[in-house]
């Protein structure tokens, strides 16, 4: 089993490489399955646990889990740093997950802030406050948060413009769609030119990944953003940075 968030063994990688990557001992005690749900395009989502952790499966492929959430953290700072995140700053997250995007940046913004949070799947958000209330799932009912079940593209694309101050997008696994085709267009010129209309001028946008990309990062430099590409650890024990955060700050 292979515990490391979002990232695939594939026939061409060794899977010796595979094991190294995960840095996580081989668990012995069986996971315990919770809920089930599929995607709009048909993956099969489930929710296990084991001791105190969580885990989140696409088709039974290792997507996330509550013992590696340092990266997640790393993207809420990036995008969040002061000048990104004024004391009545408007955010939106685009991805629920475990809520651990979520915490760091409600630690961040001010009381006065607004967060919004996209999440396709209804169970995903369920699943936060049923299984995973003692984690993260009860900043959901935090007076600064709204949820929309809701294709983040779509709430990015019918937002007023200049409404946020920063977008964090931890959907899919970066630019390469692993559980929603329909992720793509976020990393293509389409989702570029609706992020850019939805942040104010010099906001930030910032962008998780499974891996580096440097043809995603030429992309979004391409499409009018400074572009800085950050990686980060799956925990902050990890020997080594295995995932990506791509920050992007609107010049135009």
């Amino acid at each position: 089993m292979l515990l490391y968030r979002g990232r695939l063994h594939t026939a061409q990688e060794p899977l010796g490489k595979a094991l190294a990557l995960a840095e996580v001992p081989r668990l012995s005690k069986p996971f315990q399955l919770l809920a089930t749900a599929r995607t709009p395009d048909g993956t099969e989502l489930t929710l296990h646990s084991h001791d105190t952790h969580f885990y989140l499966r696409a088709n039974r492929q290792p997507l996330m889990g509550t013992n590696a959430s340092e990266s997640e953290k790393v993207l809420a700072c990036l995008a969040c740093a002061r000048s990104h995140a004024p004391a009545k700053a408007r955010v939106l997250i685009g991805g629920l997950g475990f809520g651990f995007t979520l915490r760091q940046v409600l630690q961040i913004v001010g009381a006065e802030a607004c967060v919004h949070v996209a999440e396709l799947l209804p169970q995903v958000v369920a699943w936060n406050r049923e299984y995973l209330e003692a984690v993260n799932g009860q900043l959901l009912d935090d007076k600064r948060v709204e949820v929309f079940v809701e294709d983040v593209f779509q709430v990015i694309s019918h937002a007023p413009a200049g409404h946020y101050d920063a977008i964090l997008l931890d959907v899919d696994n970066g630019p390469v769609a692993m559980v929603q085709d329909g992720n793509a267009r976020l990393y293509q010129t389409q989702g570029f030119a609706a992020i850019t209309r939805a942040l104010k001028p010099g906001g930030r946008v910032a962008f998780w990944s499974a891996s580096t990309d440097h043809a995603f990062a030429k992309r979004l430099a391409k499409a009018g953003f400074k572009v800085e590409t950050v990686p980060a650890k799956a925990w902050p024990q990890a020997k080594r940075s295995t995932h990506t955060i791509f920050v992007g700050d609107r010049l135009r």
